[in-house]
């Protein structure tokens, strides 16, 4: 992908750089960004149509190396259609489980399926607990 992007005509890297603002309107879109170099801490508007801010392709899963069950990549690996790990009680979601969609909405719908997981689950152990003690009359 990189090696795409420098020999593309049409896009120019700016490295270094920060957007610091995206200026434009609802009725014209982008116009313009400002730019902070991070190298000569200089800000300066540079104009433009359009902005696409990407955020990597690696997840940010390193903490759970050795615990949770990870792919090759670093996602988190979850049963079935479930966003249940390898450990009882702990669910997965978004982009730190999700490495084809990988994106804000899937993050958010796959973190609404790990809160009714996580419900359910605790609801399972509430009923255990009842019923162990129940046993033990």
């Amino acid at each position: 992908m990189q090696e795409r992007v420098l020999a593309h005509e049409k896009i120019e890297v700016i490295w270094n750089t920060e957007i610091r603002a995206i200026h434009g309107s609802k009725e014209t879109g982008v116009d313009s960004v400002t730019l902070f170099d991070r190298v000569t801490g200089e800000e300066r508007n540079y104009p433009t149509r359009g902005v696409f801010i990407a955020i990597g392709h690696k997840p940010n899963t390193d903490l759970f190396k050795g615990i949770l069950d990870m792919d090759e990549v670093g996602y988190l690996e979850t049963e079935g259609r479930t966003m249940k790990t390898n450990i009882p009680g702990v669910f997965a979601c978004g982009d730190a489980q999700d490495s084809y969609y990988r994106q804000a909405v899937t993050a958010a719908g796959t973190g609404c399926m790990a809160a009714i997981d996580a419900e359910r689950f605790l609801a399972e152990v509430e009923h255990e607990a009842v019923v162990n003690t129940a046993s033990n009359w």
